[in-house]
């Protein structure tokens, strides 16, 4: 068994891919088969694994889940109890809350069995800049 604790550094909502990081841990912990979890330490972000080709995926993602739980200044938001944390926290745990916090990566002969346009990216939900921890374990 292997452990690793990825620091990612957001610059707000978007998609960050860490798939190479991903697979170099992988090729460094000497296992040649099985299942790598992935597990994001926070409530305001998720995981996805994602098309890494076209960066108009991300793009297009990223204004889904604006339309779909747009900030607590929007007329459509009234109903959102919890505000201290500013008009983007509620809707980034109601994000967090239908999105994967954790997933499960085959792996054979130290490389990830995905797809050839699959990427694994860490969906930060806020606005500001943070730092979030995933931790892989394999």
């Amino acid at each position: 068994m292997a452990m690793l604790r990825l620091a990612i550094s957001t610059r707000g909502q978007g998609l960050y891919e860490f798939t190479e990081a991903a697979g170099k841990f992988l090729r460094d912990c000497g296992l040649e088969d099985g299942v790598m979890t992935v597990f994001v330490r926070h409530t305001s972000c998720s995981l996805l694994i994602q098309e890494n080709a076209d960066p108009s995926v991300q793009t297009d993602l990223k204004a889904f889940f604006r339309r779909l739980v747009p900030p607590t200044t929007d007329p459509a938001m009234q109903w959102i109890t919890h505000r201290d944390e500013g008009p983007d926290d509620m809707p980034a745990h109601i994000k967090a809350a239908l999105l994967p916090v954790s997933l499960s990566i085959p792996f054979s002969e130290r490389r990830l069995l995905l797809g050839t346009w699959q990427g694994i990216y860490l969906f930060e939900h806020r606005d500001s800049p943070h730092r979030r921890e995933v931790v892989l374990y394999v």
